[in-house]
């Protein structure tokens, strides 16, 4: 079980980042529109964000295992439809709908592991693998891209999923098989899905749009203003339903609460790091795209190595443990990226501050799933586990953009090496300010101890620990 949520989870990470450094090659061959270019980044992010929760909280009541499946199954063909594709329309929906799949897939894959293993350091070290699998898929997701494009041509960035998929759905197939989760007789908050969806969805998509329109573009404000009104009117309503999408009371858990709000703000340094670093490599350091993917391999080594030591403290005391000194670290690692060059290289300007905030990061985002599902019963497993995904895929987008959007002011119109460099290096140093603030998160809300849990009348059953196998 561990296996097959640590590969669907892996999939699903490359996804996020695998397309980036192939769009140029996407462009040439589909015929993309400058400004339409982008929406093949850009309607993953929205479909994922947006569908979070409404997969998470299914997950919980029509069967974990049954969304893991059925979520990698539309993503795997998906995928295949995105390989194919001859028009620009055909690859853009194709990764709308694997951002569907990713929307079912993830919170139902760290789901099973939260029910399957209870807390402790055997639940702290398959969160641990599932985190490594999870921080390495988005880190090799640049080189593969890179990599593919050039020696396969772009439409491997897609075809290259089906036999990832293909090994996911038969490692669930032992680990997991069917029938083991009792299904509940609970609706689904349909008013509640509506509203987050539509929020979420309308957030991501104000958010991603404001490369091209601005920040206050009336298009942008309204879109935005929409977006806060329906998740303020979900809010509202989840407090009036018996069976809610999120159960508000989840939040007052410091570790819960406490876990999000830290995996927004990491989030949202690391996917900046990822798209800074990447531009300075190609349109500064004028490396090629096989160059710059082969480049993040440090990178993915550094996240594995801080995840292996971040399980392993987090067994013996607390996810809060690892948390602060990985924040600072990552933030260390980032601020030295700010001092980044026109006429540096490689060894002097990439690989060293790549190592320390890859091992800070690594240490941050193991710990965390532990942290957002610390003390949450199983029957809620998937709601904490699509709350967890929602706050990191948010995190990520709109600290992605907004950091975009404050390189765009230093720069300008200039399109000189030093000039885009100023601009990076000034994304570089606002996300290593995230990750110090994230460490101030960790430090003020996160509990000293284990002993929080997220709703004191919810003691698990034993036969819920495993999916209906007596634990």
């Amino acid at each position: 079980m561990l296996a097959a949520a640590a590969v669907g989870q892996f999939v699903v990470a490359l996804d996020m980042s695998v397309v980036n450094v192939a769009l140029p090659a996407i462009r040439s061959g589909l015929g993309f529109a400058p400004l339409d270019l982008s929406w093949v980044v850009h309607v993953y992010a929205l479909t994922f964000g947006g569908f979070l929760l409404l997969g998470g909280r299914a997950c919980d009541l029509y069967g974990r295992r049954r969304l893991f499946v059925l979520g990698l199954a539309v993503f795997g063909l998906c995928s295949l439809a995105g390989g194919l594709a001859q028009e620009p329309w055909q690859l853009i929906s194709a990764r709308a709908g694997q951002g569907l799949g990713a929307a079912a897939a993830a919170p139902a894959g760290l789901a099973m592991l939260a029910t399957a293993f209870s807390e402790g350091p055997r639940r702290v070290r398959a969160l641990g693998v599932w985190s490594a699998v999870n921080a390495a898929g988005g880190a090799l997701g640049v080189l593969a891209g890179g990599l593919l494009t050039q020696y396969a041509g772009w439409r491997w960035i897609m075809l290259i999923n089906l036999p990832i998929v293909a090994a996911a759905l038969a490692l669930v197939s032992v680990g997991m098989p069917a029938g083991t989760q009792q299904v509940r007789r609970e609706r689904l908050d349909a008013w509640g899905a509506v509203l987050a969806t539509g929020g979420a969805g309308l957030l991501v998509f104000g958010v991603v749009r404001t490369d091209t329109l601005g920040w206050g573009s009336p298009s942008t404000v309204v879109t935005l203003a929409a977006a806060a009104v329906l998740l303020a009117a979900f809010v509202l309503a989840e407090t009036r339903t018996p069976a809610p999408l999120l159960r508000l009371g989840l939040l007052r858990s410091r570790w819960v609460a406490g876990a999000n709000v830290l995996v927004f703000l990491a989030a949202a340094g690391q996917f900046t790091a990822f798209y800074f670093v990447s531009l300075y490599m190609q349109q500064v350091l004028s490396m090629s795209a096989a160059a710059t993917g082969a480049a993040f391999l440090p990178f993915s080594i550094g996240l594995i190595a801080g995840t292996v030591v971040a399980t392993r403290v987090t067994a013996r005391r607390t996810p809060r443990a690892p948390l602060v000194p990985g924040a600072l670290l990552a933030a260390t690692g980032l601020a030295w990226f700010a001092l980044i060059s026109p006429d540096g290289n490689f060894l002097t300007d990439v690989l060293g501050p790549s190592l320390v905030t890859s091992i800070g990061a690594g240490l941050v985002l193991a710990p965390v799933a532990a942290a957002a599902t610390s003390g949450v019963a199983p029957r809620e497993a998937g709601m904490a586990s699509g709350l967890m995904n929602s706050s990191r895929q948010l995190g990520g987008c709109i600290g992605l953009a907004a950091l975009a959007t404050v390189a765009a002011h230093r720069t300008g119109t200039a399109t000189a090496p030093a000039a885009l460099n100023d601009g990076y290096a000034l994304g570089l140093a606002v996300a290593a300010a995230l990750f110090v603030l994230a460490a101030v998160v960790a430090i003020g809300v996160l509990p000293r101890h284990r002993t929080e849990t997220s709703d004191p009348r919810t003691t698990a059953p034993a036969e819920n620990q495993l999916e209906g196998t007596p634990s």
